[in-house]
């Protein structure tokens, strides 16, 4: 496949921005170097519509889902979309897929939670068969799974190009290549705050990671590296946010972020935080840590 992931790049929530908003913060993104841009999937845009609409604002940057719910989409409708953008924004488009957590999948969207590997299993051999009429595009767009645990990991591996890890450590990234072997793309997440009083920091934090860490596979997941129920109660412990949060000024992140890469990973996406406390992402501190600067 000809579609160059790059090492860094930006995840980051749009649906709060119009959709002239996001299409500025994309060309914003691709004039300052970040070679991709990660779009995730709850309740808001659909972000395959999105995506083909600011592929179509830009030139180069790559666009990936992190990670789009495979209880959205039946198989044949996934690869009809996996289909149409690898045609229409040609190397420019990685689909991220994941089986998203209980409550969205049962109480908001009304389906059955089944076990996820074996449900992944599935889906993408269905995915890989489904009946697709329209005209080929040139070459598929690669597809990534956001993985967290080790069997996962190894179905990234073997059934996919790579993994995506959401709300791990770089601790985890090293875990992960181990599991992966070299090959295929390792892409974490990084969650980034420019912000050195750590009270401050960690309060926005914790705001931050309010609804991530009550969530049964992170928890499970960050329990293999010595967190324990302690850390995930109260808003999480000084030391859980420590770690998922890279706080402090920019040379700080930076040596987390490179972390990630000594650790194994080929591409790190980063989640900026707001200073203010704010919604959306930190503009100023994305400029700062910028390929191009």
């Amino acid at each position: 496949m000809s579609t160059e992931i790059g090492h860094l790049g930006v995840w980051a929530w749009l649906d709060g921005m119009s959709a002239e908003e996001a299409a500025e913060f994309a060309q914003q993104l691709e004039a300052w170097g970040y070679s991709a841009l990660w779009i995730p999937e709850a309740v808001g845009r659909d972000p395959f519509a999105l995506i083909g609409f600011l592929a179509a604002q830009t030139k180069s940057l790559v666009f990936c889902t992190g990670i789009a719910n495979i209880y959205a989409r039946d198989p044949m409708t996934m690869r009809a979309i996996q289909k149409t953008l690898a045609e229409i924004a040609p190397n420019r488009f990685v689909l991220g897929l994941g089986v998203s957590h209980h409550h969205l999948v049962d109480r908001v969207r009304g389906h059955e939670y089944a076990k996820p590997l074996s449900k992944m299993k599935s889906y993408l051999e269905s995915l890989e068969k489904a009946l697709y009429m329209g005209r080929e595009p040139e070459e598929e767009a690669p597809i990534v799974l956001a993985a967290l645990r080790d069997k996962m990991l190894g179905l990234s591996a073997t059934k996919a190009r790579g993994a995506h890890p959401y709300l791990t450590t770089a601790e985890h990234t090293a875990r992960a290549r181990q599991v992966m072997g070299p090959g295929p793309w390792l892409c974490p997440e990084q969650m980034v705050l420019a912000e050195t009083d750590p009270d401050r920091a960690r309060e926005i934090g914790r705001n931050n990671l309010r609804d991530y860490i009550r969530l049964p596979n992170y928890q499970n997941n960050l329990k293999q590296f010595g967190f324990t129920d302690a850390d995930f109660a109260d808003r999480g412990s000084d030391r859980l946010v420590d770690e998922i949060v890279a706080w402090g000024d920019d040379a700080q992140i930076r040596e987390r972020i490179k972390a990630h890469h000594q650790a194994g990973a080929d591409h790190v996406c980063i989640q900026a935080f707001r200073p203010d406390g704010g919604a959306g992402p930190d503009r100023a501190l994305l400029e700062r840590l910028a390929p191009a600067n």
